[in-house]
Parts: C-alpha cells; structure tokens; sequence
C-alpha cells in the first residue's frame, strides 16, 4: 500500500458548503421528496446535512491523518462537552486487537475510546443508551456489506442515522466512511465487482455524494470510477490513504487531495453545479 502524501501544512484544503433551500417540499410522496443535484434528481433523505457532523477517514493510524485529527479534535470540542468515543466494528472482535489500536491512536490525539459497542451480541437499552451518549461514534473499517447487513439485523441502522441526524459526530474509516453515504456500491471494486451491480446496497444516507477510499492503492479504481460515475445520480469524492473529509455546519471540507468524479468525468470542487449550493476552495 503507498502511502505517500504531501505532508499536512503542503495539503490543499477545499471546502463545499452545503447549504440553502434545496429541498423540493409540495412533492404528493412524502417519503420520496426529491431536489435536483448537478442537473440530476436524487432522493432528499441524502440531503438532509445542514446538521450532520461528519469524519471519513480513508485509513487511520498512519502520520499522515495527523491534519484531519486535528479537525475532528476542533469539531467534537465545539459540538460536545467531552472528548469520550464509542467504538463500533464492522464485525466479530473476540480480542478486540483493533480497538486497543485505534484506544491507543485516539489517546494520542486526545480522546478516550473507552466504550466497545459489539453488533453480534445483545445490548440493553443502558448500553444503547451508553452508546449514544457518547461524545462520538467510530464506525470500524472492515467488510462493509457484513457491516451494512449487520447494522441492519442488530436494529441499530435507523437509532444511529437518526443520533447522526441530530447532530451526534461520527467518524468512519474506510468502510465505516462508506456507510455513510447513500449506497455502498463503490465498495465492489475492491473485489473486482461492478459497483452498479451491487444490489441492496442502500446505506446511512447522511451525505448526497459516494465517498471511496484508498484510491492510491491500485491503479485501475480511479478508471473504474470514472466509468461508474456515469451511472450514478451522485458525485463520488475519491481519497488516498492519509486524506478524508470532514462535515459540518454545512460545510464538507476536502482533506487533501481528493479526486470529485462527476457524469463520467474528473471535476474540481468548484466545477459541481448544486442546486442551492455554493462551492468554495480554499488553499
């Protein structure tokens, strides 16, 4: 895996602000309220970001994360009282080797991850409870349709999209960044799939654009997204290990280098047309 990057004070930051009246509300199907995004029609439910606060992190636990820490240390500062994290892996961790590593990762740049919320084993509502008064929400990297069903099974999917709707900061890593986003078909590619294959693959839905991680590490995704994107009613944000996004208060700030693929093309930032949307950049 190369994991070079420019270091963090070298990164461009750019910045889209998601704000303004976008949604379509006299639509006859309430749950079907549709807006127009870059010349496309795509559900409402992905646009509804004016409260999300948001992390996707392409991998952690490397130096170059060091800029989007910092970022999320500022946010979850600003919209919590503490600096304690809940962490949620995508799938059995009899002995919890990766959240010891991400324990030790989070206590370097000031947080406490001292609470493992396990999906396969039965919770009362004093751990849900627990949970979710947590001052943030890790998503684990991992196998993300395992992550998606078993979010699903567990009853968990609609408690946490609606704990991230009203605020609640959440951070994902790789699939756990996925997830957020209104489908986890990007994720076939890295078993050699088709994303517009990928059936029922609705996901969290909190962002109105696909989000795929790791680009650095093979040549041919950043080909296969480009044919993809032609395909897809959303842009898709791609990153390389040690870049990421962070949301909030209406505002996607790129970490990085991140590559916007749009209707089959590369885009700058400021080259997506939203409707109701500014798009600012920012060196």
């Amino acid at each position: 895996m190369n994991n070079s990057v420019e270091p963090p004070a070298k990164r461009a930051f750019s910045t889209v602000l998601l704000a303004g009246n976008f949604v379509l509300k006299h639509s006859p199907y309430s749950s079907l309220v549709k807006c127009l995004f870059g010349g496309t029609i795509v559900p409402a439910d992905a646009l509804g970001v004016n409260m999300v606060n948001l992390a996707l992190y392409s991998d952690q636990v490397i130096p170059e994360n060091f800029a989007i820490d910092l970022r999320l240390l500022e946010l979850v500062k600003a919209t919590r009282a503490g600096v304690r994290i809940g962490y949620v892996p995508s799938g059995p961790e009899p002995e919890q080797r990766f959240f010891r590593e991400r324990k030790s990762y989070y206590a370097q740049c000031g947080f406490d991850l001292s609470l493992f919320y396990d999906l396969n084993e039965p919770h009362s509502s004093r751990d849900l409870a627990e949970l979710f008064g947590c001052d943030a929400i890790h998503l684990s990297g991992g196998h993300t349709g395992n992550f998606l069903q078993q979010l699903k099974i567990s009853g968990m999917f609609n408690p946490l999209r609606n704990w991230a709707l009203r605020g609640g900061v959440l951070i994902g890593a790789s699939a756990g960044a996925i997830l957020m986003t209104p489908t986890i078909a990007v994720d076939a590619l890295f078993s050699g799939e088709k994303p517009e294959n990928v059936m029922g693959g609705n996901a969290l839905n909190l962002l109105p654009f696909e989000f795929f991680p790791h680009l650095n590490t093979q040549e041919n995704y950043l080909p296969e997204l480009i044919r993809y994107s032609a395909n897809t009613a959303w842009p898709i944000v791609a990153v390389n290990d040690g870049d990421g996004i962070v949301v909030s208060g209406g505002l996607v700030e790129c970490i990085g280098d991140p590559v916007w693929i749009f209707e089959g093309t590369i885009k700058k930032a400021n080259e997506i047309r939203l409707l109701g949307l500014s798009i600012l950049q920012s060196s």
